[in-house]
């Protein structure tokens, strides 16, 4: 998406340097910084301190690091460290182990002086399917805010909600649940989009940078204040991203997420998921019993990260100093509250059978 005049991609391989290019999203939105990935360990600290973050990106991410590992030892023995260290590094989005299994697969039938080359290549093409892959779901969810605004007044906007980033920054490229808000306004279909604060990270604030950044128009409120304006009439549709998505559609999303289908539940909002099938763990059926959720550090929510009165970046402490803090990252949204999967093939039902028959190979294979 664009910054100024100038487009960009949430991260990019620069050939001068031969070296992967970076956002540091922890900046975000007081500061636009680019940083190079050189090591190994950066690769980890990257994905573990959110320098990247959302399941599509980090997938890419860590494809770039197993090229990485293989540009310095295409060894079997240091495929499997850098597969081992880099699925630690976060445990919930599946697209993580997605793109480290097909890295390693590709490498198991790739000769250990070809793998260099071949694990760049790989990554290159991981990331520019995300690319198609988001486009697609913003031409799919696109049909959903055009039917809305055809039953509006003319120059009355569609009022969209959605929770955390799953924008651009949240991928390779225009983002999941962010891709059709991008469509319907390049498309001059007026949209207003409430945008959650999401604590304990304020992620809501990365896509309030993006939708001014790209001029859609946009209000950032309280996590709390989602139900209300459902309950006034104030929210046409609700559409958030996921980062591990069952067989039969039970919804693994940033925490918080749960609480707004319920809302969009008791007043008869529709409830939209963007999904990329690389998100979808076919393995597992019962979301809220299967998928770990990680807990993080209490630190994100004992303590905010803004700009002070002079303008530089601070952290400081918003709770007593002899309060702990609990950090579970995500929740679990049952199927019985999705309305839709928005997918690149098309919108499905939230269940096994709208999945299988949307992903027969996929599903077939399990």
């Amino acid at each position: 998406m664009k910054i100024g005049d100038k487009h960009y991609r949430s991260l990019w391989w620069d050939h001068s340097q031969q070296v992967l290019q970076i956002i540091d999203q922890r900046r975000l939105p007081y500061e636009f910084q680019i940083q190079n990935v050189e090591s190994l360990q950066d690769y980890l600290d990257a994905i573990f301190q959110m320098r990247v973050r959302g399941a599509p990106l980090i997938g890419a991410t860590a494809a770039y690091g197993i090229a990485h590992a293989m540009s310095q030892d295409p060894s079997d023995n240091n495929l499997q460290r850098a597969w081992d260290a880099l699925y630690a590094t976060r445990p919930t989005a599946v697209n993580l182990r997605w793109a480290l299994d097909r890295c390693r697969q590709v490498m198991a039938n790739t000769p250990e002086a070809e793998r260099a080359d071949v694990s760049l290549n790989l990554a290159h093409n991981i990331a520019d399917e995300d690319v198609g892959i988001n486009k697609s779901i913003g031409e799919h969810g696109l049909t959903l805010i055009r039917d809305i605004a055809s039953r509006k007044n003319d120059g009355e906007p569609v009022n969209v909600l959605t929770h955390c980033n799953a924008g651009w920054l949240a991928t390779v490229d225009w983002g999941t649940a962010t891709s059709p808000m991008y469509h319907a306004h390049d498309a001059n279909i007026p949209v207003h989009i409430w945008v959650d604060e999401t604590r304990p990270r304020n992620q809501g604030a990365l896509t309030a940078w993006e939708l001014g950044n790209h001029g859609v128009p946009h209000t950032y409120i309280t996590d709390n204040a989602g139900g209300h304006l459902m309950q006034h009439g104030q929210v046409d549709l609700v559409i958030t991203g996921t980062d591990r998505t069952t067989s039969r559609g039970d919804v693994c999303n940033k925490i918080g997420t749960y609480l707004k289908a319920l809302a969009a539940f008791d007043n008869n909002v529709p409830f939209y998921v963007a999904l990329p099938s690389p998100t979808i763990d076919w393995t597992l059926s019962d979301g809220v019993a299967e998928i770990p959720i990680e807990e993080r550090a209490e630190k994100e929510t004992t303590h905010i990260q803004g700009t002070n009165s002079s303008g530089s970046v601070d952290t400081v402490r918003v709770t007593p100093e002899c309060t702990p803090g609990g950090n579970p990252a995500f929740d679990v949204t049952p199927n019985r509250l999705v309305t839709g999967l928005i997918t690149e093939r098309g919108i499905c039902e939230a269940s096994a059978i709208g999945l299988a028959k949307m992903f027969p190979e996929f599903a077939k294979a399990t």
